[in-house]
């Protein structure tokens, strides 16, 4: 049986019963299936908005095939936990944009023509940094496991926020210049990428779900607009509206390397780990005092082990899961009596899988996201900087982020909802691998230009003749801007791909397991790095042209053969939907049992922006 039967199987079998009998996915009697939707009420500070009455009636089948899609707002809690991210990402992504100049390159004793402190040269400084990537996404699996099976999500991310803050102060006190002077630098270089590398793995695998867990609207409503129009309010595209919200503040946060590039080449190292360390301690301090606000979930104990042990049982027959199901088991005459899941749970656990093999080919496309951490900066240095650090171009890349956003979320993708055309997540991340190639494909001919210039052609700041007296060199001659581009394409290929990645994980994955397969799809971003590792033996001169050049032909193929394999997926994207929504309906009902209030049928809710088709 191919995917795309199995996938209308899983929907026949384990959504459309339960919706026909009004029972949850466990089985039960559905005493919520009329519950008023959550999330409402929230202001959506980021948009206009207007006033539109809710409809009675849930959505037939042909209403959601004719009826426009639009965002529902998103709640105040999600900003909150926005602003979390943005305090991590911030310090994370201001420390690693200087590490590839504080490991390549020498202590300069005052010289700042190009700040160093460990003089490991450009492969070193890739190898290093690219082993920072790679931890920093194998870790999610711990924070996951600590979460799903023992803290819950806010403890968990209290505790991995303090094991950050340890990292920042070795960081920060090895980044010193007397430490430096004494050889510190590469001691402390290590034992604080493998601290903060733990404490961001436990954050990030649990403020993804997080953010989109205080949103608890799953099931589509009708509005009808005062203009008349009837649409339908989708949780899936409140979902994506979130993750792009997410997004953005991510890289709002990530331009704090325009501070720290700049502190290192005029002050010192020291002084971007003190502001990173400071930025870090205002989002803890968020956290805590933001403890009462979240909408939070329990954690469910030894789900994971089940997981894994229902998977197993459905390898051992001929890979199918349905044989994992007690119901089957008990066909066959086997004991159920030690069986400690349900059919449910094995229906969800399929769909989760489905999300896990959607991320099989990311590996590569991390690959590429890379280069633009190390090599792109290397490049930079061996082009005329015309004063500006090194290290400061790569900043273009979130500030394309934060520009295309808006336009993607606000234009692009409702104007192709008000046309018919479902901009689905399979087909969003086949263009984000293709834009990665053509990033790749561009960084292989700027690498050309630079070899093609002198005064050191394909030896960059090597030769004699680019030499100074106060041991700088002369880069070739070459106008560092023309590195934008590549920048660029990279931020949009981020928007279509990791965007989408983020909310797939989330709306695929059990109640139970939203922050493991989160950190799945983290995981192939440290499968990216270990790939970029073995690279890094090619990451010199006069190899780089050539590396470019395989990385965006390896891209291209891996997007193609992603479309080619999971574009199926796209046919049954809000059939697996609905199980998620299906899946909700007794943690509505035990929402409420805990004085949860949700909005009354007949009030007034806002829709926002050019979703809600009117002008404000």
């Amino acid at each position: 049986m191919d995917h795309e039967a199995e996938l209308a199987e899983l929907h026949a079998l384990a959504v459309e019963p339960r919706k026909r009998n009004n029972q949850d996915m466990a089985g039960g009697t559905n005493s919520s299936a009329h519950v008023k939707p959550m999330g409402l009420e929230a202001v959506d500070t980021v948009s206009s908005s207007v006033s539109a009455e809710r409809d009675s009636d849930d959505p037939t089948d042909e209403e959601k095939k004719i009826l426009r899609k639009v965002s529902d707002r998103i709640p105040w809690a999600a900003f909150l936990v926005a602003v979390i991210e943005l305090c991590e990402r911030f310090t994370y992504y201001g420390a690693q944009g200087t590490f590839q100049n504080y490991i390549s390159n020498p202590y300069d004793h005052g010289n700042k023509a190009q700040p160093g402190a460990i003089g490991l040269t450009q492969k070193g400084g890739t190898g290093l940094t690219d082993f920072f990537q790679f931890w920093c996404y194998v870790t999610p699996i711990l924070g996951a496991v600590v979460s799903d099976q023992y803290l819950g999500k806010y403890k968990t991310i209290v505790v991995f926020a303090f094991i950050y803050v340890v990292g920042l102060i070795i960081l920060f006190v090895t980044s010193l210049p007397t430490a430096i002077e004494h050889g510190a630098a590469l001691g402390g270089m290590i034992t604080s990428m493998i601290v903060i590398g733990l404490g961001t793995g436990g954050i990030k695998a649990n403020v993804c779900p997080l953010i989109a867990e205080q949103y608890r609207e799953t099931k589509a409503k009708i509005m009808t607009l005062p203009s008349g129009e009837r649409v339908l309010v989708d949780p899936t595209v409140t979902i994506q509206r979130i993750y792009m919200v997410f997004y953005v503040c991510i890289n709002v946060g990530s331009l704090s390397a325009i501070a720290t590039t700049e502190m290192e080449k005029h002050i010192g190292f020291w002084s971007a780990y003190l502001l990173c360390l400071c930025a870090f301690v205002v989002g803890l301090v968020t956290i805590i005092l933001g403890r009462k606000t979240y909408v939070t979930r329990p954690p469910v104990g030894s789900v994971i082990p089940k997981a894994f042990t229902a998977m197993f049982m459905g390898a051992r027959n001929g890979f199918k899961m349905d044989a994992a199901k007690p119901s089957q088991i008990k066909q066959r005459g086997g004991d159920t009596s030690k069986v400690l899941w349900t059919d449910q749970f094995v229906d969800e656990l399929k769909r989760a899988l489905v999300a896990c093999r959607v991320f099989l080919f990311f590996p590569i496309y991390w690959v590429v996201y890379t280069q633009m951490l190390n090599n792109f900066i290397s490049q930079a240095a061996q082009m005329d900087l015309h004063g500006i650090p090194n290290d400061l171009m790569q900043n273009i890349d979130p500030i394309a982020i934060i520009v295309f956003i808006p336009i993607l979320d606000r234009l692009v993708y409702p104007g192709l909802r008000k046309r018919g055309i479902a901009f689905k997540p399979i087909t969003r991340i086949f263009y984000g691998f293709i834009c990665g190639s053509f990033a790749m494909a561009y960084a292989a001919i700027v690498q050309h230009l630079i070899y093609s210039n002198g005064p050191c052609y394909d030896a960059p700041l090597a030769c004699d003749a680019a030499q100074l007296p106060d041991g700088g060199a002369i880069p070739n001659h070459i106008h560092v801007a023309i590195q934008t581009p590549a920048y660029v394409l990279i931020g949009l290929s981020e928007i279509f791909a990791v965007t989408t990645a983020y909310e797939y994980a989330y709306t695929k994955a059990p109640l139970a397991m939203k922050s493991f397969v989160t950190s799945m799809f983290l995981l192939t971003n440290a499968g990216g790095s270990a790939l970029a590792i073995a690279l890094a033996p090619t990451a010199e001169d006069p190899k780089l042209t050539w590396m470019y050049t395989g990385l965006g032909v390896a891209c291209f193929i891996a997007g193609l053969m992603f479309w080619g394999l999971f574009s199926r997926y796209n046919k049954v994207e809000d059939s697996l939907n609905e199980m998620e929504a299906h899946g909700e309906l007794q943690l509505v009902a035990g929402n409420q049992a805990q004085g949860l209030k949700p909005a009354n049928p007949g009030e007034k809710m806002e829709l926002v922006g050019d979703d809600a088709g009117e002008k404000v």
